[in-house]
């Protein structure tokens, strides 16, 4: 990998560890426009600035965009959400056996 890469990768993955930006792109996954309330209250326990600020960063990103309707994914936030979902399925997996290593433990 150049360095490059691991340049993007480093700056993506910056941008992703930010609180609750993970959330709000999980929250716009389904492709439905939300409103900046409803993105609130999807997201649940952020303040409306820290809201406001996640948005302005994910905008500058070309994750998300802002329409009459409300912010939804970009083709580019979509294609991230998209090629996440394979760490949900990781998770899950990952979640089990683990329960399964702190079962065999007791």
């Amino acid at each position: 990998m150049s360095s490059k890469d691991t340049a993007a990768i480093g700056q993506l993955l910056a941008l992703l560890e930010t609180r609750y930006a993970m959330r709000v792109l999980w929250a716009l996954r389904d492709g439905h426009p939300q409103t900046f309330r409803l993105l609130q209250d999807s997201v649940g326990g952020i303040t409306p600035n820290t809201l406001n600020t996640r948005l302005k960063a994910l905008r500058a990103a070309g994750l998300i965009a802002h329409g009459n309707e409300g912010y939804r994914l970009t083709a580019s936030g979509l294609d991230l959400v998209k090629r996440l979902s394979d760490l949900q399925a990781f998770a899950a997996k990952w979640a089990a056996a683990q329960a399964r290593k702190a079962a065999a433990a007791e």
